[in-house]
């Protein structure tokens, strides 16, 4: 872990990163990509220390500017409830921030640790709007802390979702990715979409059955397979080689399920729809429905 101090800290979309690089480990990783630039190990996490101070900056400009709030989001990039997140607590800091200044939040994680700031959400969400998003791969224990070796698992995140729901909190579920020949199986995609179903989610992100491949990211994850499954990682290669976009074959099958359960369970899965969701302020809700009367 390292520490620096940034420039910025909100994107143009108002995305948040706090942290880069993770320590979660799982095999599938796409911020490994060389694409991105990193200078360092992916374990050795970059942290923003002024992060907090740049977001009130931020946040204070904005209401300057305009009355209207917006929504803040986290996690495009890196979990913001890795394992330094306990000592750091600059996560913490910058949900207080937004708290503070009225503004909505739409947070990504695999971590129970999203818990500890449960009061912190509650407030968000009552005077604007917060939306928990969880991801979601592998509904089987045991191959869960294989491909996501140093998270909560899969049920532990479904737990989580329930206690959003059961405070009044709306949550997302990322279903993605879905590997071949690992979980890219019917019991696997049904067992997901059951926990989902439990949970009352609002949406579920879906970019179909398979799994996306880009330098840094392919060989961490080939390297993977060659150690948990012997066998598989020449089998992708012949199948696949060094393609960036690897989908599996059941993906027309799979993808029918999960939208044949959404549509029965009113789960919205048109991710436009999801990501507007993400995105909308309450004025903004309200606008729109008053609009169409």
């Amino acid at each position: 872990m390292h520490f620096v101090d940034a420039k910025g800290i909100l994107s143009p979309q108002n995305g948040m990163n706090l942290y880069r690089g993770c320590t979660h480990g799982c095999i599938y990783c796409d911020s490994r990509s060389k694409c991105y630039q990193m200078k360092h190990d992916f374990e050795d996490i970059e942290v923003k220390r002024n992060g907090p101070q740049l977001l009130e900056k931020a946040l204070r400009a904005k209401q300057k500017r305009s009355a209207k709030g917006c929504m803040i989001s986290t996690g495009a990039m890196c979990d913001p409830y890795m394992h330094c997140e306990e000592q750091l607590q600059l996560t913490r800091s910058c949900l207080e921030i937004i708290d503070r200044y009225g503004f909505g939040l739409a947070i990504l994680t695999k971590s129970d640790r999203i818990l500890r700031d449960l009061e912190l959400l509650k407030s968000i969400n009552q005077k604007a709007k917060c939306v928990v998003q969880m991801t979601l791969t592998t509904y089987d224990e045991k191959l869960c802390r294989i491909l996501e070796p140093n998270v909560c698992t899969t049920k532990r995140r479904f737990e989580v979702l329930q206690i959003m729901r059961e405070i009044g909190i709306p949550t997302v579920v990322w279903m993605s990715p879905l590997l071949p020949f690992i979980n890219d199986t019917r019991e696997n995609v049904e067992g997901i979409l059951d926990y989902c179903v439990k949970a009352g989610v609002y949406g579920i992100v879906c970019f179909g059955i398979g799994v996306t491949l880009r330098e840094g990211d392919r060989e961490y994850f080939y390297e993977a397979l060659h150690k948990n499954f012997p066998g598989l990682r020449e089998k992708y290669h012949q199948k696949y080689g060094y393609a960036y976009e690897v989908v599996s074959d059941r993906n027309r099958e799979l993808m029918k399920l999960f939208y044949d359960v959404c549509k029965k369970y009113n789960m919205v899965s048109n991710m436009e729809e999801v990501f507007a969701y993400l995105k909308r302020f309450p004025e903004d809700e309200a606008y729109e429905q008053m609009s169409l009367f």
